[in-house]
């Protein structure tokens, strides 16, 4: 489940998630972030808030790295693995090393 928080200023739009942005919840950020900045001017800056975010699965974490190569912002809050993700898919768009390693297990 994830609870997408909408808030916006003359001088920002914000989005605070809450739970897990992993399998249908993307898709469903992705169409509410399309529709909602289509029917909207752009304000000075987009941020995403991700300081309640439990779990992102990869779907998540390409959706935050387009986010990233969009100029949005991304908060992650005091969670370490959040922030670390952010760090590296913002820095470089590559997933942490963890993740990778782990699928290459899995296929082989």
């Amino acid at each position: 489940m994830l609870r997408i928080i909408r808030t916006e200023t003359v001088a920002e739009r914000r989005w605070v998630l809450c739970g897990r942005l992993a399998g249908r919840w993307v898709h469903e950020l992705r169409s509410q972030w399309r529709e909602f900045a289509a029917s909207e001017p752009p304000p000075k800056r987009d941020v995403v808030d991700l300081t309640d975010v439990t779990f992102i699965d990869e779907d998540g974490e390409a959706l935050l790295a387009q986010f990233c190569r969009e100029g949005i912002e991304l908060i992650a809050g005091a969670g370490v693995d959040n922030r670390d993700l952010l760090e590296n898919l913002c820095t470089n768009e590559r997933r942490p090393v963890r993740r990778m390693l782990g699928r290459t297990n899995e296929i082989r």
